[in-house]
């Protein structure tokens, strides 16, 4: 008897798509895990991956579990994440070092933001603040006075942050290109080195988190000069954005949710539904903008791949910018 092997491959395949809907549909039938880049800490991935983590495990019936994997700038746990099986038992908590701005640095980046990736869905957006030292100047007391004083004296003025190709390195110096200013920059190793740098007042400027900040502004040693996003910030609603200066400057820390390349589509629907209930969540929205500088941005997981390919250009521009060499 001959075999039919179309007959053969086609009843091979339904059957994998019959398993493979079922699957899908028993999804989640065990704890998932959720894997965070970066050491555990009150703000930041961290911090959003517990509230959501909490969150998920009584929407999901699953628990939810935060698996730290520190290193290489969230590199080493998003390219963990891309070679995983993408069943969505193991997920990332992603953010804009990671998905957007290691590939501008990094030539051999084990993974590809764009196609390694599932993107799930954007949980927030956060600016970072543009702080001037009361200590070192006390003539600058507006973004506009800042750009009067260093295009009087170009080079005179430092800025710090917490190192060559950070975030806030990165804004300064795509923020010196739009207004035509020359501003020199300090990198410090990391943001640790950095404030206590800008308090004994060895940099004039620095580009930080409105929670690192806001204690030494409150005492007296800082002063705010703006926001770094294109929207002014809930907690400090007389602070100018820099997109009110420069027109369409947004530069603003993401952090989203985002699985394996190849998910099948009724997970990725169950996911993105069971985010929105999430952030639907008038306790879940306080907790993750208790900072003050964080809004609340539920996307779908299309409008979150977008953001994020439309995210790429930006900081391979601000990268040739600061005049870094990928590596």
């Amino acid at each position: 008897m001959r075999m039919n092997w179309r007959s053969l491959i086609a009843g091979t395949l339904a059957a994998i798509g019959v398993c493979t809907g079922a699957m899908a549909q028993d999804y989640p039938n065990r704890p998932v895990k959720l894997i965070v880049g970066y050491v555990p800490g009150p703000t930041g991935p961290d911090y959003a991956g517990r509230v959501m983590a909490e969150a998920l495990t009584g929407i999901l019936g699953q628990p939810v579990i935060v698996e730290n994997k520190a290193g290489a700038g969230g590199t080493l746990a998003t390219a963990f994440v891309a070679k995983s099986p993408p069943d969505g038992y193991t997920l990332l908590v992603g953010e804009t070092g990671q998905l957007e701005i290691a590939p501008a640095l990094n030539k051999s980046l084990p993974y590809n933001p764009v196609t390694d990736l599932t993107p799930l869905g954007m949980l927030t957006d956060g600016a970072g603040i543009v702080i001037v030292s009361n200590a070192k100047t006390t003539n600058i007391r507006s973004l506009a006075d800042l750009i009067r004083e260093a295009k009087a004296h170009p080079g005179k003025l430092t800025y710090g942050s917490a190192g060559i190709g950070s975030i806030h390195h990165l804004i300064m110096e795509t923020f010196k290109d739009a207004v035509g200013i020359d501003v020199t920059h300090i990198p410090y190793k990391g943001g640790g080195q950095a404030v206590p740098g800008f308090l004994g007042g060895e940099v004039h400027l620095l580009v930080a988190a409105m929670q690192t900040v806001r204690p030494h502004v409150q005492r007296g040693n800082a002063y705010l000069l703006g926001s770094t996003g294109q929207d002014r910030i809930s907690v400090a609603p007389d602070l100018p954005a820099i997109g009110e200066t420069v027109k369409g400057f947004n530069l603003e820390s993401q952090i989203g949710i985002l699985g394996p390349a190849g998910m099948p589509p009724e997970v990725v629907d169950k996911l993105s539904k069971a985010l929105k209930t999430a952030l639907d969540n008038p306790e879940v929205r306080q907790k993750l903008s208790a900072e003050g500088t964080r809004k609340i941005r539920w996307t779908t997981p299309a409008e979150y791949g977008e953001i994020i390919r439309g995210n790429l250009p930006k900081y391979e521009r601000a990268v040739r910018l600061a005049k870094i060499t990928p590596q």
